[in-house]
């Protein structure tokens, strides 16, 4: 009897940890972490780039949880322009941001052949 009893008790902890964990499938489709947002917001840019393109972008989190881009450390100008455009006041979601609110993100701009 006492096998049994326990026996019933590993299924139903087994049983609940799998429940657990498959919980809010729906969320995984939104960005986790500023860096994957700011992924996401600079594809497909629309600009014509001669070679790769890096840049340093200083952002920080208003009170709105929007983005606001301080700087963009490039040598290229059209490419800062393009990223303040894309990214400034854009809304960040609560999961993104954490407890940080100014960020220093490495972006790397590639011109592909479509």
């Amino acid at each position: 009897m006492k096998a049994l009893k326990m026996f019933v008790l590993a299924v139903a902890i087994t049983f609940s940890s799998v429940l657990t964990a498959s919980t809010n499938p729906a969320n995984d489709a939104e960005p986790k972490t500023v860096t994957e947002t700011v992924g996401d917001l600079l594809k497909n840019p629309d600009l014509q780039l001669n070679a790769e393109v890096d840049a340093i972008v200083d952002l920080v989190i208003n009170e709105n949880n929007e983005m606001v881009v301080l700087n963009v450390e490039t040598s290229d100008e059209t490419v800062a322009n393009f990223i303040k455009y894309r990214l400034n006041y854009k809304k960040l979601s609560k999961e993104a941001i954490g407890y940080n609110r100014s960020f220093k993100v490495p972006v790397k701009l590639i011109q592909t052949d479509y």
